[in-house]
């Protein structure tokens, strides 16, 4: 740390010498920031928080008590490699999440984007890419190489599988075992999730063109609700609604390359 800080630090916390904290940065009592940690303009630690690894936290976010960020992932074959976790701006990290860097495995490193919140026990696995407006409410879990993207909200007590990815402004609900890829704008439940519709309220409240959400509901029953396979209604149903960026979304993401299998609506 170096000689000039400024920054407000409670005696009782310790900062490793190494570590780079801007002025403005707040540290409550009994933290623990290791020496290769940055901290930038803003940042408040609240008490009892552990930042530590190759971490960097941007502007403004703001880390609850008992947090442990940038630990060591879970993952058996991790072997002390150097690997980062990088989190973004204006982040709420509540009470006791824990979020792990990458391995040398799956790119070297987890990122976490800008404005979101994070509730009590949320866990971000290693070489988690999570995007912007991401909310994930109380324990949910993220397992390791998950892809989330922008405003998409997970419910309580969710969890992700490894690997899997989860399109933009879908939403997760509450106690949902997510085992393969979820839509853009998709809204699945069930304690083995399946795909129960579009994620309206959400779309409408982002103030989306009306004609483009008719023609993504409309394109969801061509792809997911008709006789035939979801593959073969992608063709026609692209033709349908060329120019809808929506469904041109949709059908991107379900065509484009990935591990996992397509979550989709229950048989029932």
């Amino acid at each position: 740390m170096s000689d000039n800080l400024r920054a407000m630090i409670h005696p009782s916390s310790v900062i490793d010498e190494g570590a780079v904290i801007d002025p403005s940065v707040s540290i409550g009592p009994f933290c623990y920031v290791g020496s290769e940690v940055i901290l930038q303009k803003g940042v408040e630690l609240k008490s009892h928080v552990v930042v530590n690894g190759l971490t960097e936290v941007d502007e403004d976010t703001v880390i609850f008590p008992f947090a442990s960020i940038g630990h060591i992932p879970q993952d058996l074959k991790f072997n002390g490699e150097r690997t980062k976790l990088k989190i973004g701006k204006r982040n709420r990290i509540r009470e006791y999440v824990t979020m792990n860097p990458g391995t040398s495995g799956g790119g070297g490193l987890t990122k976490v984007g800008n404005d979101g919140l994070f509730m009590m026990g949320v866990h971000i696995g290693h070489d988690c890419i999570v995007g912007n407006n991401v909310i994930m409410a109380n324990n949910a879990s993220l397992g390791g190489h998950c892809i989330i993207e922008d405003n998409v909200v997970i419910g309580a007590l969710a969890g992700v599988h490894q690997f899997c990815r989860v399109g933009r402004g879908a939403m997760i609900g509450g106690l949902s075992a997510v085992v393969a890829d979820v839509i853009p704008m998709g809204m699945v439940i069930g304690e083995r999730a399946n795909l129960d519709g579009l994620n309206l309220i959400g779309l409408k409240r982002a103030g989306v063109n009306k004609d483009h959400i008719n023609g993504l509901r409309s394109a969801f029953k061509s792809i997911f609700q008709s006789d035939g396979t979801v593959k073969d209604a992608i063709e026609p149903t692209l033709k349908i609604h060329k120019g809808n960026p929506l469904v041109e979304e949709m059908i991107s993401f379900i065509t484009s390359e990935t591990s996992r299998s397509l979550t989709i609506p229950s048989k029932d």
